[in-house]
């Protein structure tokens, strides 16, 4: 769990101006991360994250640390579609430009989607709903 939400918390800070640790806890949370304060001051202290002097927004420090990334856990995030042959990419940039929440992004072969989710709830919960309107 320390690997993943040390990635979510360089992913929130590298693409928000986040000036305080209960900013970043409210992000973790709306990502069904719960944390405490001391648990996200070390993690910001290992992540070697300082505030910029312009904003005062956390980023990413020189000789920035890299948490260890789990296979297992970066897996759970994904989802794979297949299809007819042919019909994978315009079937991801209809789930690209439907802009659901839990969804990243798509890369599409011939006949395989892969989707990226922001967490391993919302990819089960895609792969949940894709089984339910299959099989409807």
């Amino acid at each position: 769990m320390k690997a993943y939400r040390q990635s979510a918390i360089l992913e929130i800070v590298d693409r928000d101006g986040i000036t305080s640790q209960e900013q970043l806890r409210e992000r973790l949370r709306a990502r069904g991360i719960e944390t405490t304060q001391a648990t996200l001051s070390r993690d910001i202290r290992d992540l070697g994250l300082i505030k910029r002097a312009m904003d005062g927004a956390y980023r990413r420090g020189p000789g920035e640390v890299r948490p260890a990334i789990d296979p297992e856990v970066e897996c759970r995030t994904a989802v794979v579609l297949k299809t007819d042959a042919g019909q994978a990419q315009p079937l991801a940039v209809a789930i690209d430009r439907a802009g659901l929440a839990e969804i990243v992004g798509t890369i599409a072969g011939d006949d395989t989607i892969l989707v990226i989710c922001r967490s391993a709830p919302d990819a089960a919960g895609l792969s949940k709903r894709l089984d339910n309107w299959r099989t409807s």
